[in-house]
């Protein structure tokens, strides 16, 4: 009789050995570590045209108050807000009212040409500016441009 009991008890074993060695197999087989890098995508970056009056193109020259006024705007309101640099372009521009029968306006003008990341914070500062100038020059408005720039340096 002992040597029934001993055949179960080495089956059992057995299994047990082959489930064990099934299991060694498929802990083997786990995926791959993740990386150890990890990609964050590079920064969104908008270029930013401003179109600012400085003065009537009648006159023969910018005012000596015009091109002051300009100077100490650039000095106080933009450098402090964009310190990474910006372009300034000298350009003569016309525009018309809403009313038809209103009198086309010449007037010398500067392009603010700023390179930025596109955040809530860089558009800020960028209403700020527009809100200064109107201030300082008592202007209706100030052009805003924004577009998406393929950036490198």
């Amino acid at each position: 009789m002992k040597p029934r009991l001993f055949f179960p008890v080495l089956l059992l074993s057995v299994f047990a050995l082959a489930a064990g060695g099934c299991a060694s197999t498929k802990t083997k087989e786990k995926a791959p570590p993740a990386p150890l890098v990890t990609l964050v995508p590079a920064p969104t970056w908008s270029k930013t045209e401003l179109y600012f009056s400085i003065g009537e193109w009648e006159t023969t020259a910018l005012s000596t108050e015009a091109e002051e006024r300009w100077t100490t705007f650039l000095e106080k309101e933009v450098t402090p807000r964009f310190p990474e640099g910006f372009t300034v372009i000298d350009a003569y521009g016309q525009w018309r009212g809403a009313e038809t029968s209103a009198k086309i306006q010449r007037e010398r003008s500067r392009v603010l040409v700023i390179l930025h990341q596109d955040t809530p914070e860089a558009l800020s500062k960028i209403e700020a500016l527009r809100t200064a100038w109107k201030q300082v020059s008592k202007e209706e408005s100030v052009l805003r441009v924004t577009e998406p720039a393929d950036v490198s340096f």
